[in-house]
């Protein structure tokens, strides 16, 4: 099946950069990500454009502009209007054009997209009126019931409006105990599998997009941008940071073999690499594309 593939860009915000970079010391992170006058680093919040012969599919939506203006300045949001509708009319396409979309975990900063612009007094309402929704199990529960660690990720009033929506996919899997698991999603079809992963949060979905010239992966918050690619690098955020690291060397093994690419959502200047890695098992990126626009799959 013909598949073309387009980045389409979302707010940008400014996040931490000692926490999204964990443990790596700031002379290191720093030559990859030079922090502003707060210490924070520019990040992308950038989604995936998937446009088949008979449906459009967006992998996430990114942060959006549902915040209030204190919300946006704790969070570094950086524009003040919706960027993911702009970038999408850019494209001839709007919200309700979309068939689809493709949800890697609940975090606001890769699902607060589906919401409207913040309005004072207004509730946010739900965007996209006429795709389906697909998240994964684990992800969906966690969302419902998070952690005190990472509940202020989370959009409280989101997860009502996607299940009344009557228009919500919760995938099955078989779990973290299964290391490796790949998903499957009935709205998505059969060609397209769904790694999971551990280590950021639970649940997390990485949609993995066929290709002739190697798969394509939405690398999401386990593989956000360049940097993360190599195998000591994780954020502060995530939660099992060892699991992330076997689970970031799997994919990265497999993407090697395969001749794939990873598509990055939270890396400002680089949309989609492919992975390389060295006679030292260093893993690295090439033929970096800052954008994608109709990229045959």
């Amino acid at each position: 099946m013909r598949r073309l593939l387009t980045s389409i860009e979302g707010n940008q915000q400014r996040l931490d950069g000692g926490a999204m970079f964990g443990h790596a010391p700031r002379p290191l992170w720093e030559r990859w990500a030079p922090p502003d006058e707060r210490h924070r680093i520019l990040l992308a919040c950038r989604a995936l454009l998937v446009q088949e012969p008979d449906r459009n599919i967006l992998l996430e939506t990114g942060i959006g502009a549902f915040m209030a203006p204190d919300q946006k300045d704790r969070y570094g949001v950086v524009e003040p209007g919706h960027v993911l509708l702009d970038s999408l009319d850019a494209v001839g396409l709007s919200h309700a054009d979309i068939d689809v979309v493709v949800l890697s975990h609940l975090h606001f900063d890769h699902a607060g997209g589906l919401l409207t612009q913040w309005r004072k007094g207004q509730p946010p309402e739900l965007l996209f009126p006429k795709a389906r929704f697909v998240v994964g199990r684990d992800a969906w529960e966690r969302a419902l019931s998070p952690h005190d660690r990472d509940r202020a990720s989370f959009i409280p009033e989101l997860q009502p409006l996607l299940q009344d929506s009557g228009r919500l996919e919760i995938v099955p899997h078989p779990g973290p105990e299964v290391r490796g698991a790949v998903a499957r999603s009935e709205v998505l079809g059969p060609d397209w599998r769904l790694h999971l992963s551990y280590g950021h949060t639970p649940g997390l979905l990485l949609a993995e997009i066929p290709s002739d010239d190697g798969p394509v992966v939405f690398g999401g918050d386990l593989v956000p941008g360049r940097p993360w690619v190599h195998r000591s690098i994780h954020m502060g955020y995530d939660r099992y940071p060892e699991r992330l690291l076997d689970e970031k060397v799997a994919l990265l093994d497999s993407l090697v073999a395969r001749h794939g690419r990873i598509f990055f959502t939270h890396d400002p200047a680089c949309a989609l690499a492919r992975i390389t890695c060295d006679e030292r098992g260093r893993y690295g990126s090439t033929q970096d594309l800052p954008a994608l626009s109709g990229l045959e799959a």
